[in-house]
């Protein structure tokens, strides 16, 4: 089956004015009659409950959290990206559409990321208004730094707590629209079921995590905006809450989840420091504006590295690739790193890192510069590590951190079930195979204050007259009882491991398997093990409590078992893609400089899979990937 992504005609610059042009509206008055559920409180869906209920629409928003405030998108740090080219050093739309496509290696929707570049400039405008702190620079104008995959600055940064300042706006502007009565909040709840009824999108299933209760949602609509899965590498930059839940139900009941083993890693986290971490930390992409990353140029080499001289290091990034140097984009920079560390070149006490270096940075600018710009990174790292970077090289490694796969969405972010909205990580429009930094943010808020209140108002304004299926409808009963069965299932196991000892085997099977590199042997090798390791999740996982309280365990058990079944599509997803892109490295296809080699004669589509059953060989549903703006090319980077 191939694939509608509903793009509309003409000039990629005009497709976006002219598709809002031509969407049928919702009048003011009418507005109150539809109700929309969100699920997710981070930037996406807060910032879409504000601007939903800001128009009058009937809103229910559902967080796992004790406060929408604890999203996960608190977490990132370096900055939201825009095309404003304040810096006047040669930014603009098209260029920011250019860099993005070009850092996802053509492995993303053109029509979507244009977009995406085009309402950038308003998220500066909106949040400023709201009040986040950008820094600023000495003329009162905000500042912009530079991050990877681009030779401009068009970053903009609130020291290294960017999300968590952005978050707050998207929070302040929704508890507004709470206390007018627009919004309806709904924390502590988790969404474990979605709701079709006739093929269209009636509603979600949730259970109360502090009284266990198991109770229905009806809408018009639903929106998911959950964010990504990368914890179901089990060690990953992500809260330990990440989950891929709500998104899999979805999938399990006929959402298409498209280029699944598109996985992003970081090249700049702390190396674990023993076996038994259950977390990776990140440190921000932007502390590579002015640290330097090098290696010993002798494996053997175990001077502290301030007494390693110049002439014995290797700047590796900046020999491979001058043009870019510290700043080529995370796959890039995460694969060099990798290199390095696999010839013997890591340093610390597990050899498994590399320095990131300030020393040049400081004596050019002086400390003071640089604990302006990082100091409450620089903290953050000293408290983990108890190095003190101002005095000795940061040591990093490449983590899993973000998700580019997601749910199949169409340009008016709905995915191939009606009714069912898909927002931010949560869907895989925008990046491709790989993520540039500072994008993460910038497609949340985008989705969640620009694309969602003209394309949900699309798909309603036909419905106008007709109620939501009711919550006491037999397809709300039929999913309220398959919710119950699999808690009681968890519940009453009664075996004898705990469930982040299954979580932990699958995590290593994956990270060994189908990580930084695989290959179809290492695949097979993942596709062996997995169903097995969730045979005996079934059979022996011991979860403690009951199903009538807060309970902990039973919440990780019921994520576990979900990615013991979307791992096996990860994998099948990997296997069919004969091609390196992006953050998809088949070690079969490469370069003789070990650079990833695309197949665009016979890859160049959105692989969106239709799940069928545990078991059972899912379906594949493709997307033909046009590049009318922008030339396909060899990324090249030096």
């Amino acid at each position: 089956m191939t694939l509608d992504s509903r793009i509309p005609p003409g000039p990629i610059a005009e497709k976006w004015d002219s598709h809002r042009f031509s969407m049928k509206l919702v009048n003011p008055s009418n507005k109150r009659r539809f109700e929309i559920i969100i699920v997710g409180s981070g930037l996406a869906g807060a910032s879409a409950a504000a601007t939903l209920g800001e128009l009058g629409y009937r809103v229910k928003v559902v967080t796992f959290h004790d406060s929408p405030r604890r999203a996960h998108s608190i977490a990132a740090q370096g900055g939201i990206n825009a095309a404003k080219n304040y810096p006047n050093d040669g930014d603009s739309i098209h260029r920011l559409f250019y860099d993005t496509v070009k850092g996802g290696d053509y492995r993303s929707r053109e029509a979507n990321v244009h977009r995406l570049a085009q309402v950038s400039l308003n998220i500066i405008d909106q949040c400023v208004a709201q009040g986040v702190p950008f820094a600023r620079e000495y003329g009162g104008l905000l500042d912009n730094r530079s991050f990877g995959g681009a030779q401009v600055s068009r970053t903009f940064y609130a020291r290294g707590q960017t999300g968590q300042q952005l978050l707050l706006g998207a929070y302040q502007a929704m508890a507004r629209q709470i206390a007018l009565g627009n919004v309806e909040l709904h924390n502590r709840t988790e969404m474990l079921e979605l709701v079709v009824k006739d093929g269209r999108t009636a509603g979600i299933v949730c259970r109360d995590l502090i009284t266990g209760e198991v109770f229905s949602l009806s809408a018009h609509a639903v929106v998911l905006a959950t964010g990504g899965y990368g914890n179901v590498f089990y060690l990953s930059t992500n809260a330990k809450n990440s989950n891929v839940t709500s998104i899999w139900r979805a999938a399990r009941q006929g959402a298409y989840f498209a280029n699944p083993c598109y996985t992003q890693i970081h090249p700049t986290c702390i190396p674990a420091s023993d076996d038994f971490q259950s977390k990776l930390t990140l440190m921000s992409e932007s502390l590579r504006n002015d640290g330097r990353i090098w290696v010993p140029e002798r494996g053997d080499d175990d001077r502290v590295a301030g007494q390693i001289p110049e002439g014995d290091r290797d700047y590796y990034l900046e020999r491979r690739y001058p043009a870019f140097g510290n700043l080529v984009p995370r796959d890039v920079a995460s694969r060099a790193s990798k290199r390095e560390v696999d010839a013997g070149r890591g340093v610390g006490p597990m050899k498994n890192g590399v320095y990131l270096d300030f020393a040049d940075a400081i004596s050019r600018l002086g400390a003071p510069v640089i604990e302006e710009r990082y100091g409450n990174l620089f903290q953050m790292y000293e408290r983990i590590t108890g190095e003190d970077p101002y005095k000795t090289p940061m040591r990093i490694y490449p983590a899993v951190h973000y998700t580019m796969g997601g749910l199949w969405v169409d340009y008016n972010l709905m995915s191939n079930l009606p009714g069912l909205f898909v927002l931010g990580e949560a869907n895989f429009s925008d990046h491709g195979a790989n993520r540039l930094g500072a994008s993460a943010l910038m497609q949340g808020l985008a989705d969640g204050y620009f694309v969602i209140p003209y394309t949900i108002g699309d798909y309603l304004a036909p419905l106008l007259g007709e109620k939501p299926v009711p919550s006491d409808d037999s397809a709300f009963a039929a999913a309220e009882t398959s919710v119950h069965d699999r808690v009681s299932a968890l519940l009453s196991t009664n075996g004898t491991k705990s469930v982040d000892h299954f979580h932990r085997a699958l995590g290593k099977v994956l990270w060994d398997n189908c990580g930084m590199g695989r290959t179809e042997q290492s695949l097979d090798k993942a596709l062996s093990e997995i169903p097995a390791i969730r045979e005996e999740f079934h059979r022996d996982v011991r979860v403690l409590g009951d199903g009538e309280s807060f309970n902990q365990s039973l919440e990780k058990a019921g994520r576990v078992a979900d990615y013991l079944e979307f791992a096996e599509l990860m994998c099948l997803d990997a296997r069919h893609r004969k091609e390196s892109c992006g953050g998809h490295f088949r070690e079969e296809y490469q370069t003789e400089e070990g650079e990833a080699l695309r197949d665009d004669e016979n890859f160049a589509y959105v692989a969106a899979w239709e799940w069928l059953g545990v078991g059972r060989e899912p379906t594949l549903h493709k997307e033909s990937l046009e590049f009318e703006s922008v030339q396909l090319a060899t990324r090249s980077y030096k």
